[in-house]
């Protein structure tokens, strides 16, 4: 009976028989369940799959056992699935380790009225404090023992690494002994200097007690032949052309100063080859541009002879 005192028909529940390659199932369910097979309309030789836990409703295809049912068909036939009619699907979601933390910062409370107005002058989000991080970690931990999670750790990438003080490396320090520490990567390209925050010279800028844990990769200069194949790789990439004379000339100015240096060449070089009416760099281009600006080796050896002062 409806509010406006009529009469109609609803629907109490739905029946629906399921059938496997192993076995054949007749399920009662709840009559949200209508609503949904409506949608996707399903019809008898559909083949679909119903979640257990929100009742959603997926239309796979029809089955390739009605395949001969007509001459012409537009349908997707799909074989007859396999298994039993009841299956477990595994859901693997991936979170990291400050997805939990801000989850978990989320301030709680209850529904009562001296909870929800202690919550009116809380932030929406509260600070995420290391008693927070440290429970986090114990129950990654636990559940990593039991094999519910899996540890993918990730990579973090320190460049001038130098430019750290020593604050941060007590931090990367104690940080790199937890066994949810991801894999740290330094880059720098200072020799024995002094690490910032302290009077101590170290090599590399980095604490000695930090540089025994790390894994140390050779690097070579590259060659001048590298050099050139670098600097065409780049123009090619900025769509600038440069003749081969052109190219062997920044390469061995390249080996004399730094790749850094004759890669910025380019851009000057390009627009003196346009204002000359050229689209192609040729060597002139380059020796104007090496005139007009210094390298840092050059500047810091000017620098020395004039006393500080540029002449």
């Amino acid at each position: 009976e409806d509010p406006l005192r009529g009469y109609g028909r609803t629907i109490s529940h739905v029946v629906i028989g399921l059938k496997t390659s192993k076995g054949t199932k007749t399920l009662r369910l709840d009559p949200s369940i209508h609503d949904a097979l409506t949608k996707e309309n399903v019809t008898v030789g559909d083949v679909i799959y119903i979640e257990a836990n929100s009742g959603a409703v997926k239309r796979v295809g029809r089955s390739d056992a009605f395949a001969t049912e007509f001459d012409l068909e537009a349908e997707e036939y799909v074989p007859v699935p396999k298994g039993d009619v009841h299956k477990k699907k595994e859901v693997v979601q991936d979170v990291t380790l400050h997805d939990l933390d801000v989850a978990n910062a989320q301030p709680q409370g209850g529904k009562d009225v001296v909870s929800m107005l202690s919550a009116l002058g809380k932030p929406k989000k509260t600070e995420i404090t290391d008693k927070l991080r440290t429970e986090i970690n114990r129950v990654v931990n636990r559940y990593i023992d039991q094999g519910v999670a899996e540890l993918v750790p990730g990579v973090l990438f320190v460049d001038e690494v130098h430019m750290l003080d020593i604050e941060c490396f007590t931090y990367l320090n104690r940080s790199l002994e937890s066994t949810l520490s991801p894999i740290v990567v330094f880059a720098t390209n200072r020799g024995v200097c002094q690490i910032r925050g302290t009077d101590i010279l170290a090599p590399h800028g980095i604490p000695v007690d930090l540089l025994d844990r790390m894994l140390i990769v050779r690097t070579m200069p590259y060659s001048t032949e590298e050099m050139m194949q670098i600097l065409s790789i780049r123009a090619s990439v900025e769509n600038i052309e440069v003749n081969e004379e052109a190219l062997d000339l920044m390469g061995e100015i390249g080996s004399k100063t730094s790749l850094r240096y004759a890669v910025q060449m380019l851009t000057p070089a390009r627009i003196i080859g346009e204002t000359s009416g050229r689209t192609k760099i040729n060597k002139q281009d380059i020796i104007e541009v090496d005139k007009l600006f210094f390298d840092g080796k050059a500047s810091a050896r000017l620098l020395a002879q004039s006393e500080g002062y540029m002449k």
